[in-house]
């Protein structure tokens, strides 16, 4: 029964690798009405539901984030590309993290790069972010089943299977929890203490012109 279960659980775990995510080229180029985002995404993000009647995205969802500034003002009600590109992220920083920490993260990459008609824009950088999460997910499936591993190495000494995988399993939860835990830290640190460039990275930076 204890190999049942650890087969059980890295299937479970392997099943992350196929997962649903948006792929950059997947996002329509053209505009795109309220109705028609929230079924994208839905279509899209389907697999990441919890329940089935979850919801990705809500039209009340859009206007909130816009109402709270974290998303542009749509055209004449139509959402552009980089709209979609934001709701994306807004979508997985959500689960996590406060409004007012998605505003502190997004808004200064809004500011500089929504629509910018002249360098980098929001689509270079989804897809630059996109290849590297990709090429990470292998590398994070391998860390939560050494985790596994781990947890599994725990209350040996219990004879009964069904309590040992039991506390096993408290023991799993417990580990990726702290994980999370840790990596939410780091994260709202970085937002709390915005670090600035040092003195001598200032004085390289090329004065504007008047």
């Amino acid at each position: 029964m204890a190999d049942k279960y650890t087969r059980e659980m890295l299937n479970l775990i392997r099943s992350i690798q196929n997962i649903d995510y948006i792929p950059p080229e997947d996002i329509p180029n053209i505009d795109l009405y309220m109705d028609q985002i929230t079924t994208f995404m839905d279509e899209h993000l389907k697999s990441s539901k919890r329940f089935d009647e979850d919801k990705i995205l809500t039209k009340t969802m859009i206007n909130n984030y816009t109402k709270n500034a974290l998303l542009p003002a749509s055209n004449k009600k139509k959402y552009s590309k980089e709209h979609m590109i934001l709701l994306i992220f807004i979508y997985y920083f959500k689960n996590f993290l406060t409004i007012s920490d998605i505003k502190s993260i997004l808004t200064p990459i809004t500011d500089r790069f929504f629509e910018n008609k002249d360098g980098l824009n929001l689509d270079d950088i989804y897809q630059e972010v996109f290849n590297i999460q990709l090429e990470n997910i292998d590398s994070q499936v391998r860390d939560v089943i050494r985790k596994l591993k781990k947890a599994n190495g725990a209350f040996s000494d219990i004879e009964d299977e069904k309590e040992r995988n039991e506390l096993t399993q408290f023991t799993f939860i417990c580990m990726l929890s702290f994980d999370i835990w840790i990596k939410k830290t780091i994260i709202e640190n970085i937002v709390d203490k915005k670090i600035e460039p040092s003195d001598s990275a200032k004085k390289k930076e090329k004065p504007k012109k008047k």
